[in-house]
């Protein structure tokens, strides 16, 4: 008997403005319609999570793609990974300057490569002999991002940690996905931190960090201050709980919790296990989500319940 296919997105957890509301609800909403096209069709997570990604690397509103953070250097760097929770396939890259959709090579190396992850220059070397064009760092940059990196490097840096305070935009992108046949999926993007160190490497591409899949357990994906996420290893902390009996909501707020409580880290989470059970949880003022089943949508920028 299949499966009834479960979608959930998310576009960042942070102290979104009331003026950019609309704009991560059209945002993710969009995303959520080009990932249940995949799944309604029969599609697999893997499809779906991959597509859903893209349509908000490719919105500006996000910090991911085109629009995302300028590093200290006035250059956009990009990571993503993609994971199949069926086979424990997946594909990282970090540190990119020439890819319009990163989580699209991530695809590439899931699907065509021995190897889990590539950075910089690799990377775009394996993107463009697997067929994805490079693009120009500049076609990546958009004036609000320019105007925003001069006016954070014209501040006193007075507090090293200001850089991840809540307040500033944390619109790393991300989805999770179930397939009719049972399988899970999961996908993270990002632009990094604004004024982040040419080189530096966040959360979101790396496996248990920010993203992670496993059909035996659960498909997460995160958001947030990188650092301490990375440091908790907060995707397979969260898996892990689902695999020892909990549901996903319990573990995902259980894991943000845990984040605030060991290293006062703040972020959000989206989980989901192979039976389409959920969770959806952040500590900061607010997360842009999606959510879709074969009887439900709800797009929020809030908590369910």
């Amino acid at each position: 008997m299949p499966n009834s296919p479960v979608l959930l997105v998310h576009g960042g957890a942070w102290a979104i403005p009331d003026d950019m509301v609309e704009a991560h609800l059209n945002g993710v909403r969009n995303a959520l319609a080009a990932g249940w096209r995949v799944l309604d069709r029969g599609g697999s997570a893997l499809d779906a999570v991959e597509e859903a990604v893209v349509i908000m690397e490719d919105d500006d509103t996000f910090d991911a793609g085109r629009g995302s953070f300028l590093n200290r250097d006035g250059k956009v760097q990009l990571d993503a990974l993609i994971m199949d929770g069926s086979t424990l396939r997946t594909g990282g890259v970090g540190c990119v300057e020439h890819l319009r959709n990163p989580v699209r090579a991530a695809r590439k190396i899931l699907s065509e490569s021995p190897h889990v992850y590539f950075v910089a220059e690799g990377a775009e070397r394996f993107a463009a002999e697997h067929g994805i064009p490079l693009c120009d760092n500049s076609e990546l940059i958009i004036p609000r991002e320019i105007v925003r990196l001069r006016e954070f490097q014209s501040r006193p840096a007075d507090d090293p940690n200001e850089l991840f305070a809540p307040a500033i935009s944390h619109d790393t992108v991300g989805a999770v996905a179930l397939d009719s046949k049972g399988n899970i999926a999961a996908a993270t993007s990002t632009g990094g931190t604004l004024n982040k160190a040419p080189g530096r490497l966040g959360d979101s591409s790396l496996i248990g960090c920010g993203c992670y899949a496993d059909n035996k357990s659960a498909a997460a994906s995160t958001t947030g201050w990188g650092e301490p996420i990375m440091k908790l290893v907060l995707a397979k902390w969260a898996a892990d709980r689902v695999l020892a009996g909990n549901l996903p909501e319990w573990a995902a707020a259980e894991a943000i919790n845990y984040l605030e409580a060991r290293l006062n880290g703040h972020g959000g989470m989206i989980l989901l296990d192979a039976q389409g059970h959920f969770g959806i949880a952040y500590n900061t003022p607010r997360m842009a989500w999606a959510l879709k089943t074969a009887k439900h949508q709800q797009v929020a920028i809030k908590r369910t319940g």
